[in-house]
């Protein structure tokens, strides 16, 4: 009876420890109930599993730099002969370089709130403004061209209708004509800015392979190689990229959808030189069974799901299902996932109200991540607002125009065409998440 009360008391205490922020005091509880031979309850065994990850990430770091370091020191008897040597070791992931992230830090304004809330107020102007430009007049030659359609207003219209579902908790389908034009419109930026974010979390982890291969789940028009792309353009100036050749799987099954972002991309990005390499699977990842020997079998480092999270239960659970298939037979033994959900359609899932609490949210995460056959490795909660709890409409309105980021170019074709009638600012409430299969071959 007596150790029971002291089990009770221990984990009591590390609850306790846990709700305050006290890392060290939980730690130093967690070795305790280990030492002493108890079952270790569900939270207690997710924070051990926690920070093992998190200390074989940071293992994994300083090796890189010592490797680094090491060969540095290194005097060849031939430049060229150590060349292939740095290149050798130097080719498998991008260092992090300390000055590049505290750029994006500042540019970002990106303030780590705890553990998991990352608050994201501000922008890389010097990269998304010319990428912003650059989609609006690639929007605008595309809607002069369109408007010559007698049945210009009826098309916008159902597009229109279709993606506004978004905010009445329903699918969009994105099969109508101007459903890539609307979505470029309404939707990209924003869109791109997470993931730009994403691949940078990526980045100052020392987990971004040179080259990299990426298998693109519900592709859109190409969201997750945009982010790439800008965070790469970001980096210029800081260090010396090595030769960072992307092949780039996209499996989407509107195909208008991805001609569209290809066709910007020739428009816009190959003028960066950004080499990557793309190969269009137009089809629904809901027919992988049928069609599953098109994609290449243990080959991606990389497997992206961006906001490819149905709102439907009926479907989310179907595409659980084939997304742990996906993810058994095509990434690689040491491959990643990498996951972004909006924060409400993450805990609406689970019947759950966005909240200020900080293990609740670990527990939604690493439900939401076991039940994709995954396990956890890190999530951020990328957000505007310092906070987790949802603010009204009229507060966040006020807090956007004084704080955000605006689509300055991008404004009057919302006006316009989407009739939106207020000015449009890069806002984030995204959940990315990085996990690896759930057994992983060696």
């Amino acid at each position: 009876m007596i150790e029971m009360i002291r089990k009770w008391w221990r984990s009591f205490q590390f609850c306790s420890a846990l709700k305050q922020g006290n890392s060290r005091l939980a730690e130093k509880l967690l070795r305790e109930i280990q030492k002493s031979g108890s079952k270790l309850s569900w939270l207690e065994k997710l924070y051990r599993d926690k920070r093992q990850a998190e200390q074989s990430l940071r293992e994994q770091q300083r090796e890189l730099s010592t490797l680094k370091r090491k060969l540095a020191a290194v005097k060849p008897p031939a430049a060229s002969s150590f060349q292939e040597v740095f290149d050798l070791f130097d080719s498998s992931t991008l260092i992090p370089d300390t000055n590049f992230i505290e750029y994006i830090y500042k540019s970002f304004k990106l303030v780590e709130r705890d553990e998991g809330l990352l608050q994201c107020t501000g922008i890389d102007a010097r990269t998304f403004d010319e990428f912003e430009a650059s989609l609006v007049g690639f929007l605008e030659s595309e809607y002069n061209r369109l408007r010559k359609k007698s049945n210009f207003d009826t098309l916008l219209k159902e597009a229109v209708d279709d993606l506004n579902g978004l905010k009445k908790g329903k699918d969009p389908e994105y099969r109508f004509e101007l459903s890539s034009h609307v979505y470029l419109t309404r939707y990209f930026l924003e869109n791109v800015y997470c993931s730009s974010l994403a691949w940078f979390l990526v980045y100052q982890s020392g987990l971004l392979p040179t080259p990299i291969n990426i298998l693109d789940i519900a592709a859109g028009p190409g969201t997750v190689i945009y982010g790439l792309a800008l965070l790469l353009q970001s980096s210029s100036g800081f260090f010396a990229t090595p030769p960072m050749h992307i092949s780039y799987y996209s499996l989407e099954l509107q195909k208008d959808l991805q001609y569209r972002g290809l066709q910007f991309w020739r428009k816009y990005m190959e003028k960066k030189d950004i080499n990557a390499y793309f190969r269009f699977n137009t089809t629904s990842f809901f027919n992988y069974d049928s069609q599953d020997s098109k994609i290449p079998k243990s080959f991606f480092d990389f497997i992206t799901i961006c906001h490819c999270f149905f709102a439907d239960s009926e479907m989310r659970h179907q595409s659980q299902t084939i997304y742990q298939e996906i993810f058994r037979n095509c990434l690689k033994p040491q491959g990643y996932v990498l996951l972004t959900i909006q924060d409400k359609k993450l805990f609406k899932h689970y019947h759950l109200e966005t909240g200020s609490d900080r293990l609740e949210e670990l527990g939604v995460v690493t439900r939401f991540v076991e039940e994709l056959g995954l396990k956890l490795v890190w999530y951020k909660y990328l957000n505007s607002i310092d906070k987790r709890k949802t603010v009204s409409g009229p507060e966040f309105a006020k807090f956007a125009r004084e704080n955000l980021y605006p689509q300055k170019r991008m404004k009057s074709l919302l006006h316009q065409y989407l009739g939106l009638p207020f000015d449009y600012r890069y806002t984030i409430d995204d959940y990315v998440i990085l996990a690896q299969n759930a057994i992983i071959r060696e």
